[in-house]
């Protein structure tokens, strides 16, 4: 599978080892599902909103907007894909030695450099290990990386569209299906908030 990494990176804005990981998940997604898919035809379910999320978003065509990339907020590292058309599902986590090895040393070198408090010297060494970590994940064999787990689980309906209304107080339009209504007017999400905080 030949992926430009170059244009993942441009994507994302730079290269971290979470967006490896990404490109990595999204490789594997493809031998799986199939070369990337026609249009909504493969769903990407995401268990975390990190970097590699971005990677698997341009790889595979899944996105926001046309309901086939979701967000589950668990803060994992793990990935689900849905073919639609035969309900093939699968669960893509990371193994933990996908990080990369480092010692105890390391890690706070690394801890330190994120938060910007490093001599000079040791920002050298801390990108060096990054820089490694990356090679390592872009390289390393994919079942080294990935543990693929076979689920049981249908596709969400596609994406559907519906009608927007404007809100009572703001005005704004706003999806028929996010509307609260309270005391015979429409309120978009922000402005029933409000409302409630207020306690009128």
């Amino acid at each position: 599978m030949n992926i430009d990494i170059s244009q993942v990176q441009a994507f994302h804005g730079h290269m971290c080892p979470g967006l490896a990981i990404g490109i990595r998940v999204a490789e594997k997604a493809l031998q799986e599902m199939g070369e990337r898919p026609g249009d909504e035809q493969v769903v990407a379910i995401v268990e975390t909103n990190n970097c590699a999320v971005d990677a698997v978003q341009f790889i595979t065509g899944c996105t926001f907007g046309k309901g086939n990339l979701i967000h589950l907020d668990y803060g994992k590292n793990a990935f689900r894909f849905i073919r639609r058309r035969d309900n093939k599902a699968i669960r893509i986590i990371i193994r933990p030695q996908a990080s990369g090895t480092t010692s105890m040393e390391q890690e706070g070198l690394m801890k330190r450099w994120r938060t910007g408090t490093v001599t000079d010297a040791e920002k050298q060494q801390a990108e060096l290990i990054q820089r490694q970590r990356i090679e390592w994940i872009l390289s390393a064999p994919l079942d080294e990386l990935l543990e693929v787990q076979e689920i049981q689980t249908n596709a969400p309906p596609a994406a559907k569209i519906f009608n927007s209304v404007p809100c009572d107080a703001c005005g704004e339009k706003t999806m028929e299906t996010r509307l609260h209504m309270l005391e015979g007017k429409v309120y978009c999400p922000e402005c029933y908030e409000n409302i409630l905080l207020r306690g009128n």
